[in-house]
């Protein structure tokens, strides 16, 4: 990005590690120099913000695609890429493209492949992965089910200090699945598999982290039984973190009812009791981050029967005022919000940003939590609108979106 005159936001709201509080916040160049009360420079570019919130830039964990007018529309300015691209990335070169491919706008952290191919046989060059940009290494869209192959990728990863991003389905259990076991998926004929698929995964990859001393992130975790290993692994000092997309604290199987497929995701959605299970994590701290899952899928993947449609949502956009839900209903507060939208992502990646801290990167968002609006598949800045949330009313807007202390929305 070009070199401008420094920034100054002043009249807002900051939402700092400690808690909301009235200030200004002052970058120059792409770093964050002053908080709290700060005057401008007669040479600066002041912004007022008008009592708006004034926070960081959301950093998504785990999209599968880079779409940066969503990005920015939902207030993110890094995102951390999933290996299931065309190719895969599993080699440096791949790595290295991808790590570019959103500047200056936007910044992409590319996960490694785990396995060539994502294949789950052979490890991957993930020390190559690293130097190429690569900010932890992940299974992808599927769970390795070679525990051999697993226990030497979490010794790997943990030996070259890079988090291992899984995805937590017993593949044998879940199969073909489109749905989890239960009454819906019996009346509507759908392909099944148990929820008990996921909590076995879960718990033969946290007792194999804990064997490699490796630090791992489930980047789903949906259900009450995997989410009670998960609270009890944390209470014997496991390194382990979860993560949840909003649809799995929004929607529960009753969503699946009119064989909509824009609620075809993976996992599947669960019945009410999980979705509680998952409300009282996120409450309790059990859950660290909240991510978009951001994959949009157009007519060719969505537009079939049920059991034949590809998973996923288009999530960047609602992210935002999906989560700020839970802050009006009262399960987390602001400061917590933003930690599971920024700060803890960023922590996991290793990068200096997700939070509004003197000497972070100068990503930061200024957002209306109570403006409303209505979502619309039709109209979203995504590449395709295959959200659950169509026509829903929602509230939480970004207003203004600065990266690196340059404006991109």
């Amino acid at each position: 990005m070009k070199a401008e005159a420094p920034l100054t936001i002043i009249g807002g709201t900051l939402a700092l590690p400690q808690g909301l509080r009235p200030g200004a916040i002052r970058c120059v160049g792409d770093r964050i120099t002053a908080i709290g009360d700060v005057a401008p420079k007669d040479t600066d570019r002041v912004v007022e913000a008008n009592g708006l919130i004034v926070a960081p830039g959301l950093v998504d964990l785990g999209v599968f695609a880079i779409d940066k007018p969503a990005f920015h529309f939902g207030g993110i300015t890094r995102a951390a890429l999933m290996p299931d691209q065309s190719p895969p990335l599993d080699r440096p070169s791949a790595v290295r493209y991808a790590a570019q491919s959103g500047k200056p706008g936007l910044w992409v952290h590319p996960l490694a492949a785990a396995t060539r191919g994502l294949e789950g046989c052979e490890l991957a060059e993930i020390a190559l992965a690293r130097d190429a940009g690569a900010k932890a290494v992940s299974t992808g869209r599927r769970w390795i089910a070679d525990s051999g192959v697993m226990l030497r990728l979490l010794r790997y990863a943990a030996m070259l200090g890079m988090v291992v991003v899984s995805h937590a389905e017993d593949g044998g259990l879940a199969g073909n699945a489109v749905a989890t076991a239960g009454e819906m998926a019996t009346r509507m004929g759908l392909p099944s598999a148990p929820a008990e698929a996921e909590a076995l995964a879960v718990a033969r990859d946290i007792a194999l982290a804990e064997i490699a001393g490796a630090q791992l992130h489930i980047r789903q975790v949906t259900t009450r039984a995997a989410l009670d290993l998960v609270r009890a692994a944390k209470s014997r000092g496991v390194a382990v973190t979860a993560g949840v997309t909003p649809a799995h604290f929004m929607l529960s199987d009753i969503a699946l009812g009119d064989f909509r497929t824009f609620c075809r995701l993976s996992p599947p959605l669960r019945c009410e009791a999980d979705r509680q299970a998952v409300i009282a994590a996120i409450a309790d701290g059990t859950i660290d981050v909240i991510a978009s899952g951001h994959d949009p899928r157009g007519p060719e993947d969505k537009r079939l029967p049920f059991a034949d449609a590809e998973p996923g949502m288009a999530g960047a956009e609602t992210l935002l005022p999906l989560t700020l839900t839970l802050v009006r209903d009262g399960v987390i507060d602001m400061t917590r919000a933003f930690m599971l939208l920024a700060g803890n992502p960023a922590r996991l990646l290793g990068v200096n940003a997700g939070l509004l801290v003197e000497g972070a990167e100068a990503d930061i968002a200024l957002i209306d939590p109570e403006r409303p609006w209505i979502v619309n598949s039709d109209k979203m800045a995504a590449a395709a609108g295959n959200t659950p949330f169509d026509r829903q009313p929602v509230q939480g807007r970004v207003t203004g979106l600065f990266k690196g202390g340059v404006k991109v929305g």
